[in-house]
């Protein structure tokens, strides 16, 4: 045996959920932990799985009693609490347990898409031109048509649909009120790229490296806005599951793939280098190439996008597990070296401090 592995999750609330397919796509969860934890056996280890509820004081109570060597993160926050994803994270780093996937800081921040492309732009890196609204301050728009309404702080495409994509103030203020309501408070604006879309996944290995570039391909009809919609991901019976596939390795001509992975590298660096992330990107009418989205621990499921480029390069699904437990041990030892490091360079300027004194 390798060692004790406890899988974290978190239980969705099938309540929240207003159609079939919402449903479907919370309950994904549990085939997903099914088949990390089905990975992880058949590599050698022992394997445990805990399910988190809310409250989170309640849950927090039960990591206290985790004893194993390593933890799979999968929790992705409560249904009417998303900010528990960030403090169940930091409450790892208080375990000593090692840990998969990104820090706190990183999930905090992605949890704000405004935020998340505010430090986009401090650190040079192109994003859509934005705006965070409500119903209220509609009147502040300045921002050229077409233009797409989405959820400030949902993933999983949650809140994307064809009528997301609006041409004039009508649709607009129609679409900011359905959404700010659906999804309780401000949405967010964003100029519409009309380019070829692609995606990556960042390694926080060291230094942190990239797996294959993928192309999101859309084949619908010229009357449907080419989007990432939640029936994209989660409705295989529409029409945009059925016409939206990922190609890996994107069929791009070599300076557009080293842009694509230096722009993401850059773009993985604000999450803190370390775990994995998606990136997403799109080019606009005049080729630019703008980030859409960080996504610090996405899908990792056998059929997820990260799978796929995974195997791309030649790394087959339970390589590309064990690579995050691996990823997960040299974070947390170089962590702890580190805090080795400074616990002793601070006793030794005490010391020297101390000697001076006697001096």
């Amino acid at each position: 045996m390798r060692g004790e592995i406890t899988i974290i999750y978190n239980t969705p609330d099938l309540s929240r959920c207003h159609t079939q397919v919402e449903k479907n796509a919370a309950l994904r969860i549990f085939s997903d932990t099914r088949a990390v934890r089905q990975t992880l056996e058949k590599i050698g280890y022992q394997v445990t799985c805990l399910p988190l509820r809310p409250p989170l004081q309640s849950a927090l109570r039960r990591l206290r009693s985790i004893k194993a060597d390593i933890i799979f993160n999968l929790f992705e926050g409560f249904d009417s609490q998303p900010e528990a994803e960030a403090i169940v994270a930091d409450f790892l780093s208080c375990l000593d347990i090692p840990y998969t996937g990104c820090h706190s800081t990183a999930l905090s921040l992605a949890l704000d898409k405004a935020a998340m492309k505010a430090h986009l732009q401090l650190a040079g890196i192109d994003t859509p031109n934005y705006q965070v609204l409500t119903p209220d301050t509609l009147h502040l728009f300045a921002i050229d048509f077409p233009c797409i309404v989405k959820p400030c702080s949902e993933d999983g495409s949650a809140g994307i649909c064809e009528e997301s994509v609006v041409y004039d103030l009508i649709s607009l203020e129609k679409q900011v009120k359905v959404t700010s309501e659906r999804f309780r408070g401000k949405v967010l604006i964003e100029e519409l790229l009309d380019g070829r879309e692609f995606n990556v996944m960042v390694l926080g290995t060291n230094p942190p490296t990239t797996l294959p570039v993928s192309e999101i391909v859309y084949s619908l009809p010229e009357t449907k806005p080419a989007i990432l919609t939640f029936a994209a991901k989660w409705d295989p019976n529409s029409l945009y599951f059925r016409h939206t596939t990922a190609h890996c390795p994107a069929n791009i001509d070599y300076k557009l793939q080293q842009n694509i992975i230096a722009t993401s590298l850059a773009a993985f660096e604000i999450l803190g280098n370390r775990g994995y992330a998606r990136i997403d990107l799109r080019l606009d009418s005049k080729g630019n190439l703008k980030v859409l989205e960080l996504n610090p621990n996405p899908d990792i499921s056998p059929d997820s996008g990260a799978a796929l480029q995974a195997r791309t390069a030649g790394i087959e699904y339970e390589q590309f597990i064990q690579k995050l437990v691996q990823l997960a041990l040299d974070n947390h030892d170089s962590q702890t070296n580190k805090q080795t490091y400074e616990t002793e360079g601070q006793a030794s300027d005490n010391a020297d401090t101390a000697q001076y004194s006697r001096v």
